[in-house]
């Protein structure tokens, strides 16, 4: 393994950083859309986040819900979140008071017909997002833009309800997204030129850190995210505890591995009571109301400071469902199981052109996933172990499950002896 100083990965990430806003085709002279009105659906906890932002950055808001109840709700935590900010001294009690007065909530969508760009901030579920650009098209004024902050659903099928898709585009904000400073800016396939500008140019405003991606199942960030946590879950079918993932990631740089964070969302995202899912250990630990943190039970126990304890109600489980002998596979082996599948999943994202240029991946992960500054970003810590390194561990990974089969450029690397971070791709194509 290669080892780069802190100033050589410094370097790198600063200008990963700079590139990560320079789109080829668009310029400066390519036109904006004037955006002084917000619209957001949704007044939950990615709403009310994304929201914060634009409030904060001096955008007047529209946020609708379906019931006051939960409008009422929303805007209490959103003042929350301020008020909290000013108690720490970060800004005076007024400015609180100004940020709320850019906030306008409705209960109708229609009552966003005026509005520049709306953002959807609903369930991930397609026919909800189809049903609501449905509605949006219908009353939306003409040029406004029309964005979705779906984490993994298709945006072209989403834009196809309009008959404006050129106006349609994908904002992923990363949560809690007020705070979070990614924002993945997903081009659809007839989203138009300046649409693209006008958001980039919005992520700057907002104080994110942008980057343009692809329409693909979980575009960049999650993609990635996929094919480690499908490698995680493979690891405890071989006898591998969560907590031993977890501390092997944790060792890597990781502040949260895999069952960390999945405790923090809560086990029950996308399960309902009785429900048998491809995933029944999950299923188990939810039946017996072990949903995560928000219960003191998931995968972990929790104590009364939410700090996680390995459980040995979560071992019998996994016995009973796996039947596997407990397993002594070291650190470092977990971390290649772990971690190689995602630069491979990474270079499959850049030859299917889903990503400008490899460090705008490193970018993704250094800014929305907590990848460890000192080893780069995926494409960065795959130059330093090397491509043959990860070819090995692919070639064995891919041979148990070919959705890990090395991807051909991974092959080319290891035989030339090339760069991850000079991969090639000729751009981003949707």
């Amino acid at each position: 393994m290669t080892h780069p100083t802190e100033a050589e990965t410094g370097a790198y990430i600063a200008e990963a950083g700079k590139q990560a806003w320079q789109v080829p085709g668009l310029s400066e002279s390519t036109p904006k859309r004037p955006i002084k009105t917000v619209g957001i659906i949704g007044a939950g906890t990615m709403g009310g986040g994304i929201a914060m932002n634009f409030a904060t950055a001096g955008y007047e808001i529209k946020i609708v819900e379906t019931k006051q109840e939960a409008l009422d709700r929303g805007l209490g935590v959103v003042r929350g979140n301020y008020q909290r900010s000013s108690d720490k001294g970060r800004f005076p009690q007024e400015e609180v008071e100004a940020r709320m007065a850019r906030f306008d909530g409705r209960l109708a969508i229609a009552d966003l017909a005026d509005c520049d760009l709306v953002i959807e901030a609903v369930f991930e579920d397609m026919a909800l997002k189809r049903k609501i650009f449905t509605e949006l098209d219908a009353v939306m004024k003409p040029g406004a833009i029309l964005a979705t902050n779906t984490s993994a659903l298709d945006i072209n099928e989403i834009a196809s309800m309009t008959k404006r898709p050129e106006d349609v585009i994908g904002l992923h904000f990363f949560s809690p997204a007020n705070v979070m400073k990614l924002l993945e800016i997903v081009r659809a396939k007839h989203t138009a030129d300046d649409v693209v500008a006008t958001c980039m140019s919005l992520a700057r405003d907002i104080n994110k850190i942008a980057t343009l991606v692809g329409v693909c199942p979980g575009f960049v960030g999650n993609r990635i995210l996929f094919a480690r946590q499908i490698q995680a879950n493979k690891l405890v079918y071989q006898g591998v505890m969560p907590w031993d993932v977890d501390a092997a990631l944790n060792s890597f740089g990781f502040k949260m591995g895999p069952f960390q964070m999945s405790d923090l969302a809560g086990l029950d995202i996308g399960w309902s009571k009785g429900a048998k899912t491809d995933n029944p250990i999950r299923d188990a630990l939810c039946e017996l109301d072990r949903r995560g943190q928000k219960t003191k039970a998931g995968f972990y126990d929790y104590d009364e400071d939410r700090r996680p304890v390995p459980s040995d109600v979560t071992a019998g489980i996994i016995r009973d469902i796996t039947g596997a002998e407990p397993s002594s596979m070291s650190a470092e082996e977990i971390i290649e199981n772990c971690i190689y599948p995602m630069i491979n999943e990474a270079i499959k994202i850049l030859e299917e052109n889903k990503a400008q240029r490899p460090s705008d991946i490193d970018v993704v992960w250094l800014n929305g996933y907590g990848w460890p500054a000192d080893k780069g970003g995926p494409m960065f810590y795959g130059d330093m172990v090397g491509a043959q390194a990860v070819l090995d561990v692919m070639e064995k990974l891919g041979a148990a499950d070919p959705a890990f089969t090395p991807a051909q450029t991974l092959r080319k690397l290891a035989a030339d002896g090339g760069k991850f971070t000079e991969i090639d791709t000729g751009g981003l194509k949707v």
